[in-house]
């Protein structure tokens, strides 16, 4: 196996940008600049998300055909469940509206609900070391860069989808104004426990010494029927839907995607979510603890 950076040097070097998942308290004389030092992250941060964003453009000139493919793909979603539920009542507590709805919204925020890094692929490929380069820690690098791809995706496609969405014969407004309202704590919280997953299985990857795209196929495989981004886990058959809904994958698209739409109880919902964020961070720091060392040797 080829080394991506090579030497004690990379090795020291991971294990310390590793550790960064660590919560370490500052020392009492740090404390005064606090305010400072958060201002400055936060600023390093926003330009990491804007050249992400900017980049987007530029490392994928065909992103319009992918934004088309994908509005394709809703307009024939919408057109099935026009098809199969046009003229039914309520199937398993949900409307034929609030099914259009559903699925309308898992599209717009599709990104932040099927949330993915680049982190597996510049670890296989080697270009990891040009993250240990920046003034950010690599978690929270990962995640600027990630979150930059998202504003551009919202921005360039969510918007507009949910403008023209009357024209696709659906209404985008959510349930209630309290569903609204607890739909934003939700999803923060789906992007929480998205970013754990994440990281388990990158991890998961370094650890097995496999490459990404096998793994990749299988967590893919896994959050279609898991997580409810597709087909609504209320309309599951033999009731399995109930049972999906306690796990992990729920909590990163069903359970915002249900409060927005109304068809479940949302303290539950956001109850699952901040314990699978709690639990799925706690292992996911642990993962990276353990295989900090064969970060620096991973991939090529």
């Amino acid at each position: 196996m080829n080394s991506s950076f090579g030497g004690d040097w990379a090795r020291r070097e991971v294990a310390r940008r590793v550790g960064e998942l660590e919560v370490h308290p500052p020392e009492w004389s740090d404390r005064r600049s606090l305010p400072v030092a958060i201002v400055g992250a936060v600023r390093k941060h926003w330009k990491t998300a804007t050249m992400a964003a900017a980049a987007y453009v530029g490392d994928s000139p065909w992103f319009p055909l992918d934004y088309l493919l994908r509005l394709v793909r809703v307009a024939v979603l919408l057109s099935i469940w026009h098809l199969i539920l046009g003229g039914r009542g309520s199937v398993s507590g949900m409307l034929p509206e609030t099914v259009l709805t559903y699925t309308l919204m898992s599209e717009v925020f599709s990104d932040v609900l099927n949330c993915r890094t680049d982190l597996s692929y510049t670890l296989w490929n080697g270009d990891i070391g040009m993250f240990f380069l920046q003034p950010t820690p690599l978690v929270s690098h990962a995640v600027a860069r990630t979150v930059g791809r998202w504003g551009f995706s919202f921005g360039v496609f969510s918007i507009p989808l949910v403008l023209v969405s009357p024209l696709l014969g659906v209404d985008p407004r959510p349930a209630s104004l309290a569903a609204a309202i607890i739909f934003v704590p939700s999803l923060i919280l789906s992007v929480v426990v998205g970013f754990a997953i994440e990281f388990i299985f990158t991890a998961l990857i370094v650890a097995l010494d496999q490459n990404p795209w096998g793994i990749t196929r299988l967590r893919d495989a896994l959050t279609t029927v898991l997580s409810g981004a597709l087909i609504p886990l209320a309309l599951l058959p033999w009731g399995i839907g109930d049972i999906f809904t306690w796990l992990p994958y729920a909590s990163m698209a069903s359970a915002p995607l249900r409060i927005y739409t109304g068809t479940r109880d949302a303290p539950l919902l956001v109850s699952l979510q901040l314990v699978w964020a709690v639990v799925l961070w706690l292992i996911a720091a642990w993962l990276w603890r353990e295989n900090r060392d064969k970060l620096a040797t991973y991939g090529g």
